[in-house]
């Protein structure tokens, strides 16, 4: 039967508006009882899930048809409207605008009709386990579905059930994607949980299935292309491949990077080949590059081979740009973490300590550059400049870092080592061996060494750590082009002295005499070095530093700062036991009585040993001036204990004051002994007929001895009308308070004490 757009064609004449509106309108309700048609059939399949084949071809059946008929109304509208265009215009594009509404409306019903074809060809597809087919069918329905809900003219309830039919099937198939993934890429584990142990690397195992047996027809394997490209068309590969390139890092080529006794094995079987690993004994505590590099490249090969070597695009003839391969992907997911192990565990132990070994480098660098190359052309690399290779060829900066890293970390163990080993340094000059180079330094005499031919300081001190040590390490570095970063390393090994030694040291230092006056030589001798030391190579360093900003002046008062505090602490720690002591002495009163004459001869016997033991302690340490110093400083703070004592008492007695006097004939006798700041006790008579030079209360102390045994003229004599000897050392008080405790109340007294004013 002829449709109704044909009868109206068939009429002669031309075409009359209100039939055309009509016919029009009856197709608009055909379309709609379609829609609903189409709707339902949708409903019930993909949410009722009620079998509905044969109505489904019904339906596309007269889609068709019902197209057809509008295409040649449409047609036939056109043709109408252009000849009697200036009579009706504005109905005949009214009708047109209906009519097209209708035209969207059958191509969305087109779309599930195409959206069900994809997911009746993906059913057959995943059955048969084409993939590949299977993936672009549910692609073709994705995009179907994303189309009809661009058009809101359709049930949200039915696109939904659509939509949840998509997410159900394509689920499913990444399912079985991920089984052929597993048959296809087997990992192979130890059972022990510690996987950075050697043994756990023999037991690591990666088997890649290459073809599928023939044999096997039961459970016929896809090949592993299929696979791989059936993921990238549903958008999964980066998350598979991402998934591989980790554990490939973990399992695989970390361990090659970090360990030197194993070694990468390929083992191929007809349908498998297998990566794993063997143990070579070596020496080698770290990697070498090149060997590193090499076990690397062989594993990527047989990768590249065996699973990469395929395009992303399935029908590359038909593509019109190059597509993406595999082996970029993973070398994108893989490279950063690789390039930072390799420079972890093998580049930095390549880095040489001796600048005679650094054109030996060039090898590794050249070893590098072709790694990089070979991956390049395996396509797991671009061909931009890596961080490996920026890293390999910054020698310079690299070597300075593990120079100064070496120095500081030698530096901090020579500190915190013993401090008793020490090296006597002479005052003029001192030869050095240092990687078999001989410097000679000359150093100029200052106030702080003068009359010294030689002095004590710490073996990690100066000169073998730190003053040789800085200036051949100055002398060897300072011409490369981080000359900079070496000066502050420098400074830096000056500041780590400065905080770790008193604080590491810090109960020897209060306990140990010899190590408080070691450590005082220290700083001094570190502080006069840095008066010139950034003078001496101003020249010879980096542009930057040669305007005078490369110097350690600055660092001089915290120095000597630092071994004051620290030899002023040792001396009155000394002071204390000098006066506790003395105080045993029962403030020499009533010396008639044995047991408190025992007593005070005990006191001062220990006053005059702790002085003699810290002038053995110190002789062969201290320069003569400070020695001196230090001694008669001591000796001075007992001497002066004794004569406030002394001079405190009301009543001294004969016996008392001749007891008195044979005690301070004691410290006034062996005193000057404590005197020996050099080795051979010839040398040291100067310095103890020198003694009121050092001890400003000796004078004092020997006109206290006069007054124990003079009488009333010979202290009046020695008086002088204040100004004899006498007057000097004591004032009218305290003279006149020690005439009042030896002698008894006469005429004489009186006009003694009258004399005193």
């Amino acid at each position: 039967m002829a449709s109704f757009v044909t009868e109206v064609l068939a009429q002669s004449g031309s075409l009359e508006k209100e039939d055309l509106g009509t016919r029009i309108s009856r197709l608009t309700r055909r379309v709609e009882e379609i829609k609903g048609d189409v709707c339902n059939m949708i409903s019930k399949k993909y949410s009722e899930f009620l079998p509905s084949m044969q109505n489904a071809q019904d339906l596309v059946t007269q889609v068709d048809k019902l197209s057809t008929d509008i295409d040649l109304l449409k047609s036939r509208i056109e043709i109408e409207v252009r000849q009697d265009l200036h009579v009706s215009t504005a109905e005949f594009t009214d009708l047109k605008q209906q009519l097209e509404r209708d035209s969207v409306v059958l191509s969305l019903l087109k779309q599930l009709q195409e959206f069900s074809t994809g997911i009746e060809g993906y059913n057959c597809a995943l059955t048969e386990k084409k993939y590949i087919t299977a993936a672009q069918h549910l692609e073709q329905a994705q995009k179907c579905l994303k189309l009809l809900k661009s058009r809101k003219c359709f049930d949200l309830k039915m696109l939904k059930s659509l939509s949840m039919e998509l997410t159900i099937q394509k689920q499913n198939i990444l399912y079985h994607l991920g089984e052929e993934w597993q048959k296809l890429i087997v990992w192979k584990f130890p059972p022990s949980k510690d996987a950075s142990s050697l043994e756990s690397y023999l037991q690591t195992e990666l088997h890649l299935s290459t073809e599928q047996p023939n044999e096997d027809k039961k459970d016929p394997r896809p090949p592993i292309s299929s696979v791989l490209l059936a993921f990238s068309i549903l958008g999964e590969l980066p998350i598979k491949l991402k998934s591989f390139g980790q554990m490939l890092l973990k399992h695989i080529l970390r361990p090659l990077a970090s360990c030197p006794s194993i070694h990468a094995v390929i083992e191929s079987q007809p349908n498998t080949v297998t990566i794993r690993f063997d143990s070579l004994v070596t020496d080698l505590e770290h990697p070498s590059p090149s060997e590193v590099f090499t076990k690397i490249r062989l594993v990527l090969e047989v990768l590249q081979k065996q699973l990469l070597d395929l395009p992303l695009d399935p029908d590359l003839e038909n593509g019109k740009t190059p597509p993406m391969v595999l082996a970029e992907m993973l070398g994108d997911v893989i490279w950063e973490d690789l390039s930072e192990c390799l420079i972890k565990n093998c580049l930095v132990y390549s880095i040489p300590t001796n600048s005679s070994k650094l054109q030996q480098y060039e090898e590794i660098i050249q070893s590098t550059e072709e790694f990089e190359n070979a991956l390049k052309e395996m396509r797991f690399l671009k061909g931009d400049t890596t961080d490996l290779l920026k890293y390999a060829r910054n020698i310079n900066s690299h070597f300075a870092n593990k120079k100064c890293q070496d120095v500081i970390v030698t530096a901090r163990n020579l500190m915190t080592s013993e401090i008793h080993n020490t090296v006597k340094v002479p005052g003029m000059y001192y030869i050095v061996v240092w990687e078999q180079v001989i410097f000679k330094i000359h150093r100029e005499r200052d106030d702080w060494m003068t009359e010294r031919p030689l002095i004590i300081v710490s073996k990690f001190d100066f000169p073998p750590m730190f003053s040789v040590y800085l200036y051949v390490l100055l002398l060897n570095l300072c011409f490369l082009l981080s000359a900079v970063q070496l000066f502050y390393s420098v400074r830096n090994i000056f500041h780590l002295f400065h905080d770790v030694v008193p604080t590491y040291h810090k109960e020897n230092l209060q306990k140990l005499p010899q190590l408080a006056a070691i450590h005082h030589n220290n700083c001094m001798y570190i502080a006069h070095h840095l008066l010139t030391l950034g003078h001496q190579f101003r020249l010879r360093l980096a542009p930057i530093l040669c305007d005078g900003t490369a110097t350690f002046v600055d660092l001089v008062p915290g120095f000597r700062r630092l071994g004051t505090e620290c030899f002023l602490a040792q001396m009155r720690a000394q002071k204390g036991e000098l006066l506790e002591r003395l105080s045993s002495a029962r403030s020499f009163s009533n010396m008639d009585d044995e047991e408190n004459y025992s007593a005070a001869t005990k006191a001062i016997r220990q006053v005059l040993h702790q002085l003699k033991r810290l002038g053995i302690v110190w002789q062969d340490v201290l320069p003569v001036n400070i020695y001196c110093k230090a001694m008669g400083t001591l000796l001075n703070t007992a001497i002066s204990e004794i004569i406030g004592k002394i001079t405190a008492l009301e009543d001294i007695s004969t016996e008392d004051g001749d007891r008195l006097y044979s005690l301070c004939k004691t410290v006034m006798d062996e005193g000057p002994q404590v005197f020996a700041p050099l080795s051979e006790e010839s040398n040291n008579k100067k310095y103890q007929e020198e003694v009121p030079v050092y001890v400003p209360k000796w004078m004092s102390f020997k006109e206290l001895m006069m007054i124990l045994q003079a009488n009333l003229q010979e202290i009046g004599d020695r008086w002088a009308d204040g100004k004899g000897p006498l007057a000097t050392a004591f004032s009218s008080s305290e003279v006149k308070a020690l005439i009042r405790a030896l002698f008894q109340n006469t005429e004489r007294r009186a006009a003694t004490l009258a004399k005193i004013k």
